[in-house]
């Protein structure tokens, strides 16, 4: 295993297509939620024990092996809005593009085939890291801090928010990360021998209203 890869891998600057989609947070600055500091280390905390959750343990499953169609299923059944199975769906295509240039897989390739338009995110987030070489706990660390670095990074923009304190909220909530992790892994774990509905299925439902209310402004700054 390279330790390294990882670091690629969660790098904000890999050419995932992430830096479009701020997860929730404008809809949430326009909506009054996040005013400051404090408001986003509130929804990053929400974010990360419900899609964050849910995001890492279907990575770790398909990092451990799991059929990726199933948990593409899986994915969509834990994601009531449309408009957020659209973002999975384009972010899932752009991350299947990025990785096969990088770590080119008959894995990778067959997943493109499978899912021309895209698998949901976290599915192909797992399938790229056994690509690279990496296991199910690190591809739980990549999504469930994509979960709460995306809207940090976003929140920065949306608000003029001071860097040093959107990174100082993730600091916070690393050991909350942590723990999101090791549920996420042992989930994914689960899933290898009692099926797909070992996954936890929890959401944020001002997440999901949010996406939808969002998807229909006639001008956004972010896609999702």
């Amino acid at each position: 295993m390279s330790r390294a890869a990882l670091l690629v891998l969660a790098d904000g600057r890999f050419p995932a297509g992430g830096h479009a989609h701020s997860g929730g947070a404008e809809a949430a600055v326009k909506a009054g939620r996040i005013t400051d500091a404090a408001g986003l280390e509130d929804f990053c905390r929400g974010r990360l024990h419900t899609a964050g959750l849910v995001a890492a343990s279907l990575a770790a499953a398909a990092a451990l092996g799991v059929d990726a169609v199933a948990l593409d299923e899986a994915a969509d059944a834990r994601t009531p809005s449309p408009a957020l199975r659209l973002a999975a769906r384009k972010l899932g295509r752009q991350l299947t593009r990025a990785a096969r240039a990088t770590w080119p897989s008959a894995e990778l390739d067959a997943l493109a085939s499978r899912f021309p338009k895209g698998a949901h995110q976290p599915v192909v987030l797992g399938t790229v890291a056994r690509a690279a070489g990496l296991g199910a706990v690190e591809a739980a660390y990549c999504a469930a801090y994509e979960s709460v670095s995306g809207p940090a990074s976003a929140t920065v923009r949306l608000l003029s928010l001071d860097p040093f304190d959107a990174t100082a909220v993730l600091a916070r909530l690393a050991p909350e990360v942590d723990r999101v992790v090791d549920r996420g892994v042992e989930a994914g774990r689960r899933v290898t021998e009692g099926g797909v509905d070992e996954l936890p299925a929890v959401s944020g439902a001002l997440l999901e209203i949010g996406a939808e209310v969002h998807a229909a402004w006639p001008v956004r700054l972010f896609a999702s």
